[in-house]
C-alpha cells in the first residue's frame, strides 16, 4: 500500500483512558451540581477536544466550557493522567512498525504536554519520532488542526505514503480534511458504523493488523 508514515490517536486508540477522563469530567461537572452516577454516559468525552464535547453534551457557554476545563485539569493533572492502561499488543505493534522502518507519530486532541507524559509513563515514547498535540490555551485543539501542523512539522511531501490510525470520527474527518487516507480501530470507543460513515478506508480488530497495511 505504500505506506511510510503512521499517525496515531493516543485516547482509544493506543491507551484507555474511560478512568481518569471520566473522573475529570466528574470533577468539573460537581462544580456546576451536576451528578453523574453512570460513567459509562460520560465516555462520548473521550476522544474530541473538551470544550466540544461540553458545549455539546452539556450544553455550556464558550466562558462555561472554558472554565469547565480548567476544573476537568485540576483532577487530570494530578490524577486522571495516569488512571489510564495501554491496550495488549500496542508496544508489540509499535516495535513491528519500527523494525520495518515505519516513522511513527502522534495526532491527539490531548494536550501535548499530558500526551508526552502518558507515553513516557507507559514507556511508549521510544517509538515516535514526531509529535502532534493540541495546545493548552486551545489555540490547536480540533484533530484536523493538529495534523495539519503536525505534517509541517514532518515535512513528509507525498501524502499517499502517510496514514491516520484512530478509534472515533474526529480522527476520520481529521485524516480526510489533510487528504490523507485513515484506518478506524475497533478497540477503542467508536463503533464499526461510526467509522465507516466517517470515510475510514481500512478497519481494523486489533492492534495486529496494523503493521500488515505497511
Amino acid at each position: 500500500m505504500g505506506f511510510k508514515y503512521c499517525l496515531f490517536d493516543l485516547d482509544g486508540t493506543l491507551t484507555d483512558p474511560a478512568i481518569g477522563i471520566t473522573n475529570s469530567v466528574m470533577h468539573a461537572l460537581e462544580k456546576y451540581e451536576i451528578h453523574v452516577e453512570d460513567r459509562s454516559e460520560l465516555y462520548p468525552f473521550i476522544g474530541p477536544p473538551l470544550d466540544y464535547s461540553f458545549k455539546t453534551f452539556y450544553g455550556f457557554t464558550e466562558e462555561q466550557a472554558i472554565q469547565a476545563i480548567k476544573y476537568y485539569r485540576e483532577y487530570f493533572s494530578v490524577t486522571g493522567l495516569f488512571e489510564n492502561k495501554v491496550y495488549d499488543g500496542i508496544p508489540q505493534m509499535l516495535e513491528e512498525l519500527q523494525n520495518k522502518g515505519v516513522v511513527i507519530a502522534l495526532a491527539t486532541s490531548k494536550p501535548y504536554e499530558f500526551s508526552l507524559k502518558i507515553l513516557e509513563h507507559f514507556d511508549l515514547k521510544k517509538y515516535f519520532t514526531y509529535f502532534g498535540a493540541a495546545t493548552m490555551d486551545g489555540r490547536i485543539s480540533k484533530k484536523e488542526d493538529v495534523i495539519a501542523h503536525l505534517l509541517e512539522d514532518m515535512g513528509a511531501s507525498d501524502k499517499s505514503e502517510i496514514l491516520m490510525v484512530g478509534d472515533r470520527y474526529h480522527d476520520i474527518e481529521g485524516a480526510k480534511a489533510n487528504d490523507l487516507k485513515s484506518a478506524g480501530v475497533l478497540w477503542g470507543y467508536g463503533s464499526d458504523e461510526e467509522l465507516r460513515n466517517a470515510g475510514a478506508e481500512y478497519i481494523l480488530a486489533k492492534p495486529s493488523d496494523v503493521p500488515d497495511l505497511f
